[in-house]
Parts: C-alpha cells; sequence; structure tokens
C-alpha cells in the first residue's frame, strides 16, 4: 500500500477502506439479479431453471475456480489480483446488462470468476499487512461489508428498475466497481495496481500447526455446512413463512431481509468476542445460534424474528470465524493461499447444491419439515468441523 495520493492518510485506514469497497462489490451482483427475475423473464424468455442459474453460476465459479483464483493470487501478487478482481466485476456487470440471453449468461459467469479472484485475495492481503491482533478486525469488517453490499443491493434493484428497468437497474451496479477501482488505484499507485508482481517474500513463516491436514478437512466441512445453510435459507426462507405463515410476497422478503443484515452484527462480534472468550467458545456459540434456525423453525415458526435474528449472527460470524483460522493457522502466504482455496472451494460446491436440493426434498415430500431436517445435519457439519479445526486459534489480543 504504497500509493503517493494517500500518503498522509494512516496505511491501516486506507486499506481496510479499500477492502470495504472491494466487499461491497463481493455478493452486491449476484444477489441484484433476484428481485429482477419477472421483468428479465418477460423480456427474455428464460425458463425457471436458467433464471435459477443467474443466482447459482457465481457460486460454481467460487467451487471450480478458487485453485485457479489461488495460483492467480499467489503468482501475479495480491495487488493486481484485486484489480482483476474490481475490473472484472465491472466488466461483468455491464456485459450483463448490454444485450440478449448469451450476454446475460456470460457477464454473469465473468462476475463469478472475477469475485472468485477477490474470495482468495482478500484474506492474503489481510494476512500480510495487517499486525496479528488486527488481522481478526480486519477480517470481521471485510465480512461486514460483503453483507451491507448484499442488502444495499438487494433493497434498491426494485425500486430502482421501476424507474429505469431493468438493465440500467443492473448496470448500476458498476457505481460501487467504479469507485472501488479509483480508491485502489489512489492508494496502491497504478503501477502497482496494473502491473504483475512477484510474491514480495514478506510473509515470515509461522511454526507449523500440528495436523494441519485435518485441521483443513475440519475448516472445509465447517465452511461447507455454513455456506450449504447460508444459501439454503437464503432461497427458501421466503417461501417457507409465505407457506407457513401466510405472508405475502412483500412480508416474506423484508422478513427475510433480517437475515441478511443481521450478519453485520456477526462480523464484527466475532473478533469482539475473540478478545475474551477462547476460539472454541466462540464456535459453540455461533453454532448453538445456527442451530436455532431450523430448530426453531420446525417448533416455533411464529417466532420466525428470533430464529432470522439469530441465523443472521451466526451466519455473518460463522464465515469470518473460519477465515481467521485460515489467515492464523496456515504457516505462510502461500499455504494460506491453499488452505483458503480448498476450503471455499469444496464449501461453495456444496452452497450451489443447497437451493436445488431443498426445492427438491419439500416438493418431494410435501412439506418443510424434511428441508429444515436437511439444514440442521449442514448445521451440526458446522458445530463439529469448525469447533474441532479452531481449537488452535490463538485468543485476540
Amino acid at each position: 500500500m504504497s500509493g503517493p495520493a494517500l500518503s498522509r492518510i494512516p496505511k491501516s485506514w486506507v486499506l481496510l477502506a479499500c477492502i470495504g469497497l472491494l466487499a461491497l462489490n463481493l455478493r452486491g451482483p449476484i444477489v441484484s439479479v433476484a428481485p429482477l427475475v419477472d421483468l428479465m423473464q418477460a423480456e427474455l424468455h428464460f425458463s425457471p431453471v436458467m433464471l435459477g442459474l443467474l443466482t447459482s453460476i457465481p457460486v460454481l465459479c467460487f467451487s471450480l475456480a478458487a485453485p485457479l483464483a489461488s495460483l492467480a493470487a499467489r503468482k501475479f501478487g495480491a495487488e493486481f489480483a484485486v484489480t482483476l478482481t474490481i475490473v472484472g466485476v465491472l466488466a461483468g456487470v455491464l456485459l450483463r446488462s448490454a444485450g440478449g440471453p448469451a450476454l446475460v449468461v456470460a457477464g454473469t459467469v465473468v462476475i463469478g470468476v472475477a469475485i472468485t479472484v477477490g474470495n482468495i485475495a482478500v484474506p492474503l492481503i489481510i494476512r500480510r499487512d495487517f499486525a496479528p491482533r488486527r488481522q481478526g478486525t480486519a477480517m470481521g469488517i471485510y465480512t461486514a461489508a460483503l453483507n451491507i453490499g448484499s442488502f444495499l443491493t438487494s433493497v434498491a434493484m426494485a425500486p430502482l428498475a421501476a424507474v429505469t428497468g431493468w438493465r440500467l437497474a443492473l448496470a448500476a451496479v458498476a457505481v460501487l466497481a467504479v469507485a472501488a477501482v479509483v480508491v485502489w488505484v489512489l492508494a496502491v499507485g497504478p503501477r502497482t495496481a496494473f502491473l504483475v508482481s512477484a510474491e514480495d517474500g514478506a510473509d515470515a513463516p509461522r511454526a507449523p500447526v500440528s495436523r494441519s491436514g485435518w485441521i483443513t478437512v475440519g475448516l472445509t466441512a465447517g465452511f461447507g455446512g455454513q455456506a450449504f445453510s447460508y444459501y439454503g435459507v437464503t432461497a427458501w426462507l421466503p417461501s417457507y413463512l409465505h407457506d407457513e405463515l401466510g405472508m405475502n410476497a412483500a412480508q416474506a422478503g423484508a422478513a427475510s431481509s433480517i437475515f441478511q443484515i443481521l450478519a453485520i452484527v456477526g462480523g464484527l462480534g466475532v473478533p469482539f468476542a475473540a478478545k475474551y472468550m477462547s476460539t472454541t467458545a466462540v464456535a459453540v456459540t455461533l453454532s448453538a445460534l445456527w442451530l436455532a434456525v431450523p430448530v426453531g423453525l420446525l417448533f416455533l415458526p411464529q417466532l420466525w424474528w428470533l430464529w432470522s435474528t439469530s441465523g443472521g449472527i451466526a451466519q455473518g460470524g460463522g464465515i469470518t470465524l473460519i477465515f481467521i483460522a485460515v489467515i492464523k493457522l496456515a504457516r505462510d502466504q502461500a499455504a494460506a493461499g491453499r488452505m483458503s482455496a480448498t476450503v471455499q472451494g469444496l464449501g461453495y460446491c456444496l452452497a450451489a447444491v443447497a437451493p436445488p436440493l431443498l426445492g427438491f426434498v419439500h416438493d418431494s415430500s410435501g412439506s418443510w419439515t424434511p428441508a429444515l431436517l436437511v439444514i440442521l445435519g449442514s448445521v451440526l457439519a458446522f458445530f463439529v468441523g469448525t469447533t474441532l479445526s479452531v481449537r488452535k486459534v490463538p485468543k485476540g489480543r
């Protein structure tokens, strides 16, 4: 972070601003489609399956492109990887809004691949450029900004499309990418931002953690359970509330937004809690909050607001805790990149399966109970995998 334009501002503040702006672009372009599916279907004549793929394709990219993204971040340099992410998101957003069905799908793929690079690069930058005692806070800000981007985009799309049409509404997401590009180039300088750089070797290797292979397996299981639960609840909570409690679409959508926005509390709360609690205790607490979602909806659905609040805090805190574990337990930057690619690659593979699988289970049984039991199983996977894996993460200082 050596850009001359912002040299008078403390380096950590500039970096946090860059990470926050980048994170606003890493989920918003994906969720922006959901409020506009009816308008898009009317013009493009997409099948329901294809409309679902517009949300699933980026998640599949998170899985399939994770090894390539890890390689790019390590070989091209983290700064150039961030530039690839922002420019890729910008190009994909504009491409998706520019033409017919083929360009919509192509733009969606570009967005997914670009975001995958950012998913890998940001934890590596946080690990390299922040002191260990600040890494948890930086990661919390990053995951909180992911959810802020999702929430703001999903809220703004429908009203904006009513005025401008769905194409300009989707293209408007590019404003965040342009802002991120400008701040990033000012922060690191044009040469660093746009030229490939070799690995700088600034990362001092840490003592290896015993049984690191099993830790990676556990974190992968935990992340997979977290991602499956998150995307499953996100996809089907409005339908559940409509079927079980008679909510209309607007009420169900507003109710499910609680699940999204409360992730900010979890993302920022985990680093704070980790200063006073062991990481094992944090993992158990988050697991209990997650378990309240399927159990609560099964037995006391009328308290949906409480379970949405509990699950929102848990999902924001869960991903933060797993990312903190990755950057603190990896021996060096290369190991952190490989571990992150494994955890995210396999975890997002499970996430992509969640919406169609839960829909199939519900349609086959004619009840939401079996689907909630599947989510209960994925939450238990998060509980076991995460709790067993984070025990060696040092308490925050």
